[in-house]
């Protein structure tokens, strides 16, 4: 099992966001990436919200850093962790968009894109973009047939019922051969679109009991990673013990990858917490990235 981070900073979700986080910038952000990389954890994560109604704001937060201008800049600040979107969602962007934006993302940090994908939720803010919003599944389907098809080729085609495009030229583009798709969600209907389209499942607002027993009734294929989120801050230098329980817990449901959020006073305190994890996570079976290679397992370094 690998563990990654739930970026502090690029959201203000008022369940969740720290006093500190809400007078940092990208210095700090960048120092506790820096430090997540140097350590070996797996990823850091970004999300996105293009514009969320204010009133909708109050509850979910309104502060949400957008993901490529992010990752494009810790791509620069580090050399091995991978850069999640959690999620992108799909309904706002054209196929093609993404595949020429973060697959220029993907060239530039030398492979180290995961896709986080999902369907989307927030109506009001699928028509404040002008996206259609009562066939979002389907037409989110099709989009990932799509960017699996062409993502990692200069030219891309695809020809479906949403989007139908040949004899186009997509460079720069995706270096890694398959980007890895982690499919968000909640539903069985969430997980299934996982196993069949995706490489992974990323569920959100379920408890770890319920995860369990839609994972029991799944037939996942092999190399399928289960993202599961901390459910709570860890604080490994406060409470060790608690810290291994919320992992264990995680990995004995099946969890490949868990994306941990942390206790923090500040960036500093933040970056404490990473190191000490690292000391002592290798009991719950977390494996941390190895400190030789400078890019991730799998990617051929002469495409850089």
């Amino acid at each position: 099992m690998h563990i990654g981070v739930t970026s502090p900073v690029v959201i203000d979700h008022p369940a969740s966001r720290t006093e500190w986080e809400r007078h940092a910038g990208i210095d700090e952000l960048a120092r506790v990436a820096e430090t997540a990389d140097r350590l070996g954890y797996h990823h850091v994560t970004c999300s996105e919200h293009v514009a969320v109604p204010t009133r909708i704001a109050a509850e979910r937060g309104g502060v949400y850093w957008d993901p490529l201008a992010t990752f494009g800049y810790l791509a620069a600040r580090t050399r091995r962790i991978r850069l999640n979107t959690r999620v992108l969602v799909l309904g706002y962007h054209h196929p093609l968009e993404i595949a020429k934006r973060y697959g220029t993302l993907d060239a530039v940090s030398g492979g180290r894109l995961i896709l986080g994908l999902g369907v989307g939720s927030l109506a009001e803010e699928f028509a404040l973009l002008d996206a259609p919003f009562a066939d979002r599944g389907a037409r989110a389907d099709e989009a990932l047939l799509a960017l699996r098809g062409g993502l990692s080729t200069p030219y891309p085609e695809f020809h479906g019922t949403f989007y139908d495009y040949a004899d186009v030229e997509v460079r720069p583009h995706a270096v890694q051969p398959r980007v890895p798709f982690w499919i968000g969600g909640r539903t069985t209907r969430s997980l299934r679109r996982a196993v069949t389209l995706g490489d992974g499942w990323l569920p959100f607002g379920l408890t770890v009991q319920q995860i369990d027993e839609m994972l029991r009734k799944a037939d996942l294929p092999a190399g399928f990673e289960v993202v599961l989120d901390s459910g709570r801050p860890l604080d490994p230098l406060g409470d060790r013990d608690a810290t291994l329980r919320v992992l264990e817990r995680r990995c004995a449901v099946g969890a490949t990858v868990v994306s941990a959020t942390f206790v923090s006073t500040d960036a500093d305190h933040y970056c404490d917490q990473l190191a000490a994890l690292h000391e002592f996570a290798g009991e719950a079976g977390v494996t941390f990235e190895s400190a030789s290679p400078e890019t991730p397992s799998g990617i051929d370094e002469s495409s850089r």
